[in-house]
């Protein structure tokens, strides 16, 4: 165990705990991913913001984000982008009849976390993609319901603790990205920040075309997985690294690994990513655990396998 991993939320500096839940901690990942997209996206973008961690980055009357924010529960946030989307359709509809000059269009950007987009929202960004919604989705993956204290949600890892399952989570993450996939959007990507080059390609692409674009960035959790903040960059390169958060797109029905691993033999072991977080401490101490760490290394590599990377 390095001694960049932290066991409790007190222990981390530079970190921000408000009562209930964490505020928007130093060395957030799904931050910086948010200002990546948002940087490429540019000021004219509407931005429709989930309750979870995001939610705080507004004050009301006042965010950070250029352009404007609308704030809904944590179930509706692709429901809302709908009226968002309806209602800027009508008025360039309008303005076109009207010979106005036509204006650059406006962005409509769904903004949940894991918890909403694994679980509560997943009945409505189902049929937002079945209705071919004309918007862009980021999903800020940290594993946990964050916001009010990192429980287990649909997204946490094998073997992960949580505020709910302190033994470890005994279940599985589930695949959201073959799920989104079964829907055939126009676009689908993995994205972290700690790889800010494919994620600036990524996006780019996705400017090219219309419909539901639908992004999944891995964001590394001070607070919830117990590291240092400074780690954060060092802890999402490791992800890719290790072959334990694959980079990947989905475009016409077809998958595409945009930063695969190393072979088996030549990657570095996945226990390289768990040993810097507290939330996989128990793997390691006071013993190793090493049938669940072997288990946890075995999966990655069947998942290589079956695409080829060997």
């Amino acid at each position: 165990m390095t001694n960049t991993a932290y066991k409790s939320m007190k222990e981390l500096p530079g970190s921000h705990v408000m009562a209930g839940g964490t505020g928007i901690c130093a060395g957030c990942g799904g931050l910086e991913a948010i200002k990546m997209l948002c940087d490429v996206l540019g000021a004219n973008t509407i931005v429709v913001n989930a309750a979870g961690c995001m939610t705080l980055l507004s004050v009301y009357p006042h965010t950070p984000f250029p352009g404007s924010w609308l704030y809904t529960a944590m179930a509706s946030a692709p429901a809302g982008g709908q009226g968002v989307r309806d209602a800027l359709d009508i008025l360039e509809a309008r303005a076109a009849r009207t010979g106005a000059p036509r204006r650059e269009k406006t962005h409509v950007l769904v903004l949940t976390g894991d918890g909403s987009a694994n679980g509560m929202g997943l009945s409505a960004t189902s049929a937002a993609m079945d209705r071919r919604l004309d918007f862009w989705y980021l999903c800020y993956d940290n594993e946990g319901y964050g916001n009010t204290g990192q429980q287990t949600s649909a997204a946490t890892p094998h073997g992960a603790h949580t505020s709910t399952d302190p033994g470890g989570f005994a279940g599985e993450k589930k695949n959201l990205f073959a799920i989104w996939a079964a829907h055939n959007p126009s676009y689908l990507a993995t994205i972290t920040a700690a790889e800010p080059v494919d994620l600036a390609r990524k996006v780019a692409q996705a400017r090219e075309l219309e419909g539901p674009r639908m992004f999944i960035a891995l964001a590394p959790c001070p607070t919830g997985w117990h590291f240092a903040p400074r780690d954060s960059v060092k802890i999402g390169r490791l992800a890719v690294k290790t072959g334990m958060f694959p980079l990947k797109t989905f475009i016409n029905g077809r998958i595409e690994h945009t930063r695969p691993p190393q072979a088996r033999g030549r990657r570095p072991p996945v226990e390289q990513y768990l040993e810097l977080q507290g939330r996989f401490a128990h793997l390691f101490h006071p013993r190793r655990d090493e049938a669940r760490l072997a288990e946890i290394q075995r999966r990655v590599d069947m998942y290589w396998e079956a695409v080829g990377v060997a």
